[in-house]
Order: C-alpha cells, then sequence, then structure tokens
C-alpha cells in the first residue's frame, strides 16, 4: 500500500514517463491514476522474471500474447473499485471499507418528482440493491466485457471492469484472483440515455467460485441478485445451493448455449427455466439487453438494499477483516464522534462552540474583544479538537471528522434548498425570508476548516496576552501543531473565507514553525489559479498535482487554502526549491456576491493578493472567452502600480477549459493579440493616473507571452455524467500545462518562507489599505470615474467659495448692523431671516447649475463616460448633499453672528449704563467726602470699583463661540483630496511661497478659519503639480508636499482661529473696558 503524502508527485512529474522494469510498475500507474488518465490501468513492462506462459484465468482464457506485460488487474482496478481484497500471502480477506469513505456521488433517480432535483451522498452509506456476477468454471463468455456493456449506453461505452479483450487484459493474473470489485450505476435522468431508471451496485468477482467460496458466500448473502456465468459441465456443483442455508437471492444462470445436460441439471435441481439466460446466436447487443431486462425484474421483485457499511457485518460472521477495524482508525473515530454526536444544529453549534470565530473588527475595538475571548474557557469541543489533532492518529481522526460534519451537511443541505426554492416560486415570497434563508443555507456547512480556524482565533486571542500569561503559555504549541499537519499534506487556510480577512498573528507563526521545521531546505516555489466560480480550478489543481482541494459544482471554495508539495532531492536540482505551495482561491463573481455593492472589492483584493504572492498564476477561463477575468486582471495591474514594490514580476498563464478544437492556439492568435492590446491600453490609463508614465505595457508589469501562455484543454468528462469517464484528452492536457510550469520553475529564483510569509504581511497591509482601485470593476472605469470626480471637484469648489464670499458678506451685515443705521425699522432677527432665505436660493440655483453640468457632461460622451453611467446618480445626489452640508454650514455661520451681535450690543449697553451709573456714585461719593470731610485713598477706591465690577458681570449671560480642533478638519480635507492616490508613499520637503502668503492674508483679515481656506491651499498645490507633470513626479512627492504644507498651515490656522474666538467673546470685550472705568473712578 502506498502513502500518497510521502511520495513527491513532482518525482511523477519529470521522471515517471515510461515503465522499463516491474518496480517502475506502480508508480507509473499512480503517475496516470493522480492524470485521471483512464488508460491508467493498460500499463506494460518487462517482466523481471522472464516469461511464464499460461491461461487467461478469468472470463474467457487463451494463451498470452504479451509475455512481457502484466495484467492490470496485478496492479490496481482503478475504474470499479476493490471491496474485497484477498492477500495473497496468508489468505486473508479484508473488506475495503475505510477507503471508500471519501467517494461521494451525485445522481438523479427517476423516482424524483423534481426533474432538477438530485440527490447526493457519500456511496458507502447509500442503501442499494446489489447485484453479483460470478463465474462457475469455464465460460466461453468474457463476463467483465458483458458487464461493461451491460452498464454502458450504446454511445458512451466505458471499461468498467478490465476484460480479456483489452490492452494486457489477456496477461495471466498472479495476485487479482479472489479479488471483488464493485460499482455503481448512477442514472442521470435522462430517460433517452440512462440504462436503468435507479442506482444500483454492481460486484464482480474474480476467478471461479470453486476456489473461493467465502467471497461466494458473502455476496450471495449481501445481494439482491447473483448472475452465474457457467460451464456446463459444472452446473450440477454443490456450490449452487451454498447461500440456501440463509436469505437466498435470486439466482440467474447464464451460458453461451442450452443442450440436454443443462436441461437434465435443471430438472435435477428444480431450477426454473426463467433463471437462464442463454446467448445461442444472439449478438451481444441482443444478448446485453436480455440480461439488463432480468436484471431490473430481479430487483423489482425483491425490495433488499444494502449500504457498504452493512456489508461489514456480513464480512465479521464470515471471518473477513474490515480495514477500518485497525485500533488507530478506530480511536480517531472516538474521538471524532465526541465532537459530532453534539452537533444537532450547524448554526446553533458554530455559535456556541466556536466563540471566537473571527471577525472584521474596528482597530479600536480589537483588543478588548480580545480580552472578552481570553476571559472565556476554550470549548469542550475544541479541547477535543486540539487533542485529537496531536495524537499519532490524526490523519485517520481529521478524515472521520471531515466525513461526519459532511454527512451532517447533507443531512440539513437537501431540506434548506427545497424550501429556498418554493420561496422563490412564490410569487408572494417574503424577499427577508428568502435572503435569511439563502443566509441559512450558507451557515450550514461546517468542516474541518472551521475547526482550525477556530483554533487560529483561539491562539490569535492568546498572544494579545502578556508573554508570561498561563492561557498564552498553554496554547502556544497551535502554529508548531499546524505547521506538522501542512507537512503531512493538510490544507491551511490563508484567507478566512467568512470574514475576507488574513489572520496575520497566526499565519506568521504557523510560517515561522514550519521554517524551523524544514530549515535549511527552506526554499519554494508558489502557483495560483485564478477563475470564475465553478470553473473547475480546484480540479484543475488535484489533477496537476495530486492534491485534494475540496470538488464539486456549486460546492465553492471560501477564500484562499495553499498546499505544501515537497521535491525530491532527484528533482531539486532543476527546479531549484525544496517545496511547490499550491493555493487554491474561492471563485471570482460568485453570483452570492454579485449583489452586493462591494463585489468588485472583494475580488479585486483576493485577487491581487494571491497573484502578488505568486510565481506563477493560472488564469483559468471557461471556453475561449477571456473577457470574464480581463477586467480582474487589469484591477491587479493597477494595484500593483498603486502599491511597493514586492520584488516579483509575476508569470501568467490562461488556460481555456472546454476547448477541444486541435486548431484553437491558431484560430484564437487574433484574439490573444487583441485581448493583450486591451490590457495594454488599461495598463497605460492605470499608468498616467497613477503618474508612472515608463510603464507603457501589460507584460512591464506581468510576464506574458502570446505564443506560450495559453493552453487549451478539453472538458473533464468524456460523455454525460455521472457514469461518462474522465477524458483522456483532459489529462493529457493538464499534464502538458504541469510540464510547462516546471519549465518555467528552472528561469525563476525561488524564495525562501521568511520572505514568503514578509511578502504576504506586506502584501496584506497595502491591499487592506487600498480601497479606492478595487471598487471599480477595471481601469478604464477608474479612468473615466476619476475624470468625472476632477470635474465635479471643480463645480464643487467653486459653489463652495462663492458660498463662502456670500457667508462673509451676510455675517459682516449682521455684525454691523443698528451701526449706522437705526435698528428700530429692520431688527437683527429680520436679517438673519432674510439672510437664510437669501442663502438658500444661492444654493438651490448652485445645486441646479451643478447637476446641468453633470447632466452635460455625460450627454458630451467624452472620455469613457458611458463607463461610469451607473455613477451619474451618486454625482447628482452628492450634489444635493453638498447644498445640505453648505446650508448647515451657513446657518451656523449666521446664527454665531447674530450671537455674537447680540452679545456686542449687550455689552454696549452695559457700558453706557455703568458710565451713567459710576458717574452718579462719583459725583455722590465726593459730596459725602465733602459732608463728612475725610478723603478715600485710591486702593479703597478700587477695591470698592472691583467689587461693584464683579456683582455686575455675574448677572450677565454669553454666548461663546467653541473652539474648532483645526488640525483634525486639515487631515479630514487633505484625506479627501489624497482619496484616489496609491496606499504606499514617504516623506519629501518642499516650500511654497503663494501657500506661506495665503495663510498670512487671512491672519490680517482677522476673519475665522474656514475649511474653505485649506481647500484652497490644496487646490493651489494640485494646479501648480500639473503644471509640471513633464517633470513625473511621483505620488510619495506630491503626499510629502501636502503633508508637509498642511501642517504649517493647520498649525497658523490654529491660532488664527484662537484668537478670533479671544477677539470676539463679549466677556472679554466687557473686561477689556475695566481698567479705563477704573480710571475714571479714581480721576
Amino acid at each position: 500500500m502506498f502513502c500518497l503524502k510521502s511520495i513527491s508527485f513532482i518525482t511523477l512529474i519529470i521522471y515517471v514517463v515510461k515503465c522499463c522494469s516491474l518496480s517502475d510498475l506502480p508508480w507509473l500507474f499512480l503517475k496516470r491514476l493522480v492524470m485521471l488518465q483512464r488508460t491508467a490501468r493498460s500499463v506494460k513492462c518487462s517482466s523481471s522474471d522472464g516469461t511464464e506462459d499460461s491461461e487467461w484465468a478469468d472470463d474467457q482464457e487463451a494463451e498470452s500474447d504479451c509475455p512481457q506485460s502484466v495484467n492490470p488487474l496485478d496492479i490496481l482496478t482503478a475504474f470499479a473499485v476493490p471491496l474485497l481484497l484477498p492477500n495473497s500471502d496468508n489468505n486473508q480477506i479484508t473488506l475495503m471499507l475505510w477507503a471508500m469513505r471519501d467517494i461521494v456521488k451525485k445522481y438523479r433517480p427517476h423516482t424524483l418528482s423534481d426533474a432538477s432535483a438530485f440527490v447526493e451522498e457519500r456511496i458507502a452509506l447509500s442503501e442499494l440493491p446489489l447485484v453479483s456476477f460470478v463465474r462457475l468454471g469455464r465460460c466461453n463468455i468474457s463476463k467483465s466485457e458483458i458487464l461493461n456493456k451491460l452498464l454502458s449506453n450504446p454511445q458512451q461505452y466505458t471499461d468498467t471492469f478490465v476484460h480479456f479483450n483489452m490492452d494486457c487484459g489477456n496477461i495471466s493474473k498472479k495476485i487479482s484472483d479472489g479479488l471483488v470489485e464493485i460499482s455503481w450505476y448512477l442514472p442521470c435522468g435522462n430517460k433517452n440515455i440512462d440504462v436503468f431508471p435507479e442506482p444500483v451496485a454492481i460486484a464482480n468477482l474474480r476467478g471461479d467460485i470453486q476456489n473461493f467460496e467465502t467471497q461466494y458466500t458473502f455476496l450471495c448473502e449481501a445481494s439482491t441478485a447473483v448472475f452465474v456465468f457457467f460451464e456446463s459441465q459444472l452446473l450440477d456443483s454443490q456450490l449452487i445451493s451454498v447461500p440456501s442455508q440463509k436469505s437466498m437471492p435470486q439466482l440467474f444462470f447464464v451460458g453461451d448455449s442450452n443442450n440436454n445436460s443443462i436441461k437434465a441439471t435443471v430438472s435435477k435441481l428444480n431450477l426454473k427455466k426463467s433463471n437462464f439466460i442463454f446467448k445461442d446466436r444472439q449478438n451481444d447487443a441482443d444478448f446485453v439487453e436480455k440480461i439488463q431486462r432480468k436484471l431490473q425484474d430481479a430487483i423489482k421483485n425483491n425490495n433488499h438494499k444494502m449500504s457498504v457499511v452493512r456489508l461489514a457485518e456480513i464480512a465479521l460472521n464470515l471471518g473477513i477483516l474490515v480495514d477500518e477495524d485497525a485500533e488507530e482508525c478506530q480511536r480517531a473515530k472516538a474521538s471524532a464522534d465526541e465532537i459530532t454526536s453534539k452537533i444537532n444544529d450547524i448554526l446553533q453549534f458554530k455559535k456556541k462552540e466556536l466563540v471566537e470565530d473571527y471577525k472584521h473588527e474596528l482597530l479600536m475595538q480589537k483588543n478588548k474583544l480580545r480580552e472578552e475571548q481570553c476571559t472565556k474557557d476554550m470549548s469542550t469541543t475544541m479541547s477535543y479538537f486540539i487533542s485529537a489533532i496531536s495524537k499519532p492518529e490524526r490523519a485517520y481522526f481529521l478524515k472521520w471528522l471531515r466525513i461526519a460534519l459532511e454527512n451532517k451537511s447533507h443531512e440539513v443541505l437537501p431540506q434548506l434548498r427545497e424550501l429556498y426554492k418554493q420561496k422563490c416560486q412564490d410569487v408572494c415570497g417574503n424577499k427577508k425570508e428568502i435572503a435569511e434563508l439563502d443566509k441559512k443555507i450558507s451557515s450550514s456547512s461546517l468542516g474541518v476548516e472551521h475547526f482550525i480556524r477556530e483554533m487560529s482565533q483561539l491562539y490569535e486571542a492568546a498572544v494579545s496576552l502578556p508573554e508570561d500569561a498561563l492561557y498564552r503559555k498553554q496554547l502556544e504549541h497551535l502554529p508548531k501543531l499546524c505547521a506538522q499537519l501542512l507537512l503531512d499534506g493538510f490544507l491551511l487556510e490563508l484567507v478566512d473565507g467568512d470574514s475576507s480577512n488574513i489572520p496575520v498573528k497566526w499565519i506568521t507563526s504557523v510560517f515561522s514553525e514550519l521554517n524551523t521545521l524544514v530549515e535549511p531546505e527552506n526554499k519554494i516555489m508558489v502557483v495560483t489559479v485564478l477563475g470564475v466560480q465553478s470553473s473547475g480550478k480546484s480540479t484543475l489543481l488535484n489533477t496537476m498535482f495530486g492534491v485534494q482541494f475540496a470538488v464539486s459544482s456549486g460546492r465553492c471554495t471560501r477564500g484562499a487554502f495553499i498546499h505544501l508539495i515537497k521535491v525530491t532531492e532527484e528533482c531539486k536540482a532543476e527546479l531549484q526549491c525544496d517545496y511547490i505551495v499550491i493555493i487554491d482561491t474561492e471563485g471570482l463573481k460568485s453570483p452570492e456576491l454579485a449583489q452586493l455593492d462591494n463585489s468588485y472589492e472583494h475580488d479585486n483584493e483576493l485577487a491581487t493578493l494571491v497573484v502578488g504572492l505568486s510565481d506563477v498564476t493560472i488564469v483559468n477561463i471557461a471556453m475561449e472567452n477571456s473577457t470574464e477575468m480581463k477586467d480582474i486582471l487589469q484591477i491587479i495591474v493597477h494595484a500593483f502600480l498603486r502599491m511597493e514594490e514586492i520584488g516579483k514580476k509575476h508569470k501568467c498563464l490562461f488556460v481555456h477549459q472546454n476547448v477541444a478544437d486541435v486548431s484553437a492556439h491558431v484560430s484564437n492568435m487574433r484574439d490573444r493579440k487583441f485581448l493583450l492590446e486591451q490590457l495594454d491600453e488599461m495598463t497605460q490609463a492605470a499608468a498616467k493616473m497613477e503618474n508612472k508614465l515608463e510603464v507603457k505595457k501589460f507584460t512591464n508589469v506581468m510576464n506574458y507571452d502570446t505564443e506560450t501562455g495559453d493552453h487549451y484543454i478539453p472538458g473533464l468528462w468524456h460523455g454525460n455524467p455521472p457514469m461518462a469517464p474522465v477524458s483522456i484528452g483532459y489529462s493529457e492536457s493538464v499534464y502538458a500545462l504541469k510540464k510547462h510550469i516546471m519549465e518555467i520553475f528552472k528561469d525563476y529564483n525561488p524564495s525562501d518562507i521568511k520572505e514568503f510569509l514578509q511578502w504576504t504581511k506586506d502584501l496584506w497591509t497595502a491591499v487592506k489599505f487600498e480601497k479606492f482601485i478595487f471598487s471599480f470593476r477595471n481601469s478604464l472605469v477608474a479612468d473615466a470615474y476619476m475624470k468625472l470626480c476632477t470635474e465635479y471637484n471643480r463645480w464643487d469648489w467653486t459653489l463652495r467659495k462663492q458660498m463662502h464670499t456670500w457667508a462673509l458678506d451676510a455675517e459682516t451685515n449682521i455684525l454691523n448692523h443698528g451701526k449706522f443705521e437705526s435698528s428700530e425699522q429692520c431688527t437683527i432677527e429680520d436679517v438673519h431671516c432674510h439672510s437664510l432665505r437669501e442663502a438658500e436660493a444661492e444654493l438651490s440655483k448652485g445645486q441646479d447649475e451643478i447637476i446641468d453640468k453633470i447632466q452635460s457632461y455625460y450627454e458630451q460622451g467624452e472620455g469613457h463616460v458611458e463607463l461610469v453611467e451607473s455613477y451619474r446618480q451618486d454625482f447628482i445626489n452628492s450634489a444635493k448633499s453638498l447644498k445640505t452640508e453648505l446650508s448647515n454650514s451657513v446657518r451656523i455661520k449666521l446664527d454665531a453672528a447674530v450671537s455674537r451681535r447680540n452679545g456686542m450690543m449687550k455689552v454696549e449697553g452695559i457700558k453706557k449704563t455703568y458710565m451713567d451709573t459710576m458717574e452718579k456714585k462719583v459725583l455722590d461719593l465726593l459730596k459725602d467726602c465733602r459732608e463728612n470731610k475725610s478723603d478715600m485713598s485710591d486702593s479703597m477706591l478700587d477695591e470698592a470699583f472691583e467689587k461693584m465690577w464683579q456683582e455686575t458681570v455675574r448677572t450677565l449671560s454669553y454666548t461663546v463661540l467653541k473652539p474648532q480642533d483645526i488640525m483634525t478638519r486639515v487631515l479630514h480635507n487633505l484625506r479627501k483630496n489624497l482619496q484616489p492616490r496609491g496606499s504606499s508613499m514617504a516623506q519629501n520637503n518642499f516650500l511654497s511661497k503663494d501657500c506661506w502668503e495665503f495663510v498670512e492674508r487671512k491672519r490680517e483679515s482677522k476673519d475665522d478659519y474656514d475649511d474653505t481656506y485649506i481647500r484652497e491651499i490644496l487646490n493651489m498645490i494640485d494646479e501648480k503639480l500639473k503644471a509640471h507633470e513633464d517633470l513625473k513626479l511621483k505620488e510619495d512627492f506630491e503626499l510629502s508636499l501636502k503633508l508637509y504644507i498642511c501642517g504649517f498651515a493647520s498649525r497658523e490656522f490654529q491660532k488664527i482661529h484662537n484668537q478670533f474666538i479671544q477677539e470676539n467673546n463679549p466677556r472679554t470685550a466687557l473686561e477689556n473696558k475695566t481698567s479705563n472705568t477704573n480710571s475714571l473712578v479714581s480721576d
């Protein structure tokens, strides 16, 4: 037995090309098997033991014509899988139940009322009628060949079972006699194609039942019917009555012709004529049709059904071993059952047991949430899980757990899907209920990745604690455990499929431990596949590298997963690396995400991340149409232009699936050239936006060759599933692609694990901070949007500046009210109301003008404006929002002006009253002094005045202007100005005399700070930079310049604002009169 995880598949790719000796044969077979080649069984090699002529011992025997070949059954039966496997060393038989646990089949029986419905279940658990085929003596009819025709549609013949007329089928078998194979016929739901309307299991015993009585007894006890291909001289054998002691199956005897001796035996054994099928002079087609009718009648007349799991009971009674009864396997099963036995409702289980599942938190809440995580005890389920994967039998455990979890999901999902279908068909269906049901379907999947994800969150919560914390020390071993799983061939989740996030601390620790485990053999090459949902990405990787990414139509990968493949010593010299890292991603353009506003952002972020990490990116395309991926590639290139270089030029390969035309490469030459021209145009547009004019072509960023960068792969299936075999053309084309990738590796310098980890962290940081470009479908849309934004910002600035000037005039009118004319005819409240009405009129006029300009911009049709048609209403709404914003701003300013004017008027009234009062008191004081002939010193006068002043001031109320944080306001405006710029910039120094002069003019005007000031400065900088485009200034220079100037300006504007508040405080103005009044009193 071979352990696939211990085999370097890269060795198979390069070195195992042909079979020269018996020792090469298993490797060549394994290579073909992983390549999904249906010719995997037909291998030839020179026999080291010399020739040994013998007769064919199965079906129809004959002299061997290929003495230097090996019978396919002596390797492994790849299409019909082994059910009972004999051991030639000790004659012990093993039921291969564990080996079949992973097989999941989908089919559409005719009994389903809904023509679009289907059944999906693990074949080991399926309760199906089992029909067995055996041989008694030598028969002139090839049993296995007849079986193949029995299970095949005439237009879709498949060699399910090895037979005499196959390549090497006439070679004598040495170890496969006594083998019982099993296969399944699964209908597709089409009455014109299906051979049987319902699924049926077919068992085939290799060899003569006279020599394998145990296997024959097993099949008789398990089967609904048994078909015996017999030699007429042996028909009276007692073997046919062996199973009669127990439940007797329906026995059918198949022979080449009828004769008198057979008739005598039939009479002697009390057999019915209906139990016999004779070929006579019939051709194979009529003969097979006769057997098919008998088989269908047998199933119809006997409701006996059996699952592979239940076969274990029969096997144990007959002394047959069951492969999964091994001690390690049973211990692992007990551990898995400990977890899955608690799961009654998947949604409730995930909420209760996986409490630390990572979600996108705001940065300010993150530490608090981590503290809350650490205060909660680890759930019992997670304790069992961590304990189980720490044991030697963890491979058994993870498979048992995966099988059990998928079974749980299979129990729930069919009902939910049926309910969802009913809700959608209901015209009056509640959209909210449908949405909730859709969410429930998505949340009803539970796999091993959820437990690994939970483990990562337990770790991330623990490492947020102090280093000496007990909880942290208890979980510090988890990354090493996960690194060992990665080395054992299990997947590691790189991007969380639910929250679209990378748990950076966890990934860092896992890769650090991985590096420690493999160092110094830590050189890696990275391969990624990108494509739309359900386009066959995971199947492509599985076929190409022998890995096991989850595959199924509609069962889509979420997030991104990593698989590690070890390169053996023989290959390291050529590939220059120790490991190959395979990254499988979720499908882009997912229907469930398409309805969300940020669906472009999600796809673009994920694609940019994985492409940035890869040495080779396989762009998987359905058919010959590359349009579906063109937009994604443009955004990736644009993102790379905006972000820092990470030291790689990424190789890009296009794989066109389902293209069988041999002339596809030549026929699509013009299409490839046109695609490259489009990508070049998009790249130039992106480079212009980012002011990187040296980038002219797509190939300046991505390594792509129109001659060698495209592979055309025919469809996966040769015929109509589920009974169709894999196309040989598919496996051979994938093999050619694989060899091309290996050749590419030879020209690349590998990175080590530490570098890969650092790139992952840097790239993820850049992706998180890059929001602008990811929100667009492609670079042309982004460019068109930028042009429209530029125009809109100009219109926006014009109205803001106009309203700022108007507001200054209105404030001046309010502050001067009553100074030069009588205020009795028109009160300050009248002026205030009139100003507000006038402001609304001005704003409405300005809003209408902007909306008219927006409509005119779209009507002129320049600058690819049609690409941003969907944003038209957004800009119109922005104009309306601008009006509302400015209206509130003007109202606040006018209200403040009124308050200031009222305060000043009150101060002036108090001043006049106090002056009159003081004059009267002074006269009274002088009079008292004369009458009493006493003098008051200056200090006594000062004390009396201060007392009177403070008592009076306390009775007054003031409206004080609220101070603003000018630095925050400036930064807010700077971020808005830089929003369309790139995500990675540095610092530089620069001086601008015009900006300083502008600040000084505002200081001299003694007006309060307004946001239009900083916008004016930013506009001045933009205009000057635009005027010097020929200098090709980098975006980091632009940011440094703006940061420097805005930093200076914000400090000066804060001083101006503080001075304005101080000078316009009514109480301050009143207190400034204190010294003058006091002097008057003293005088």
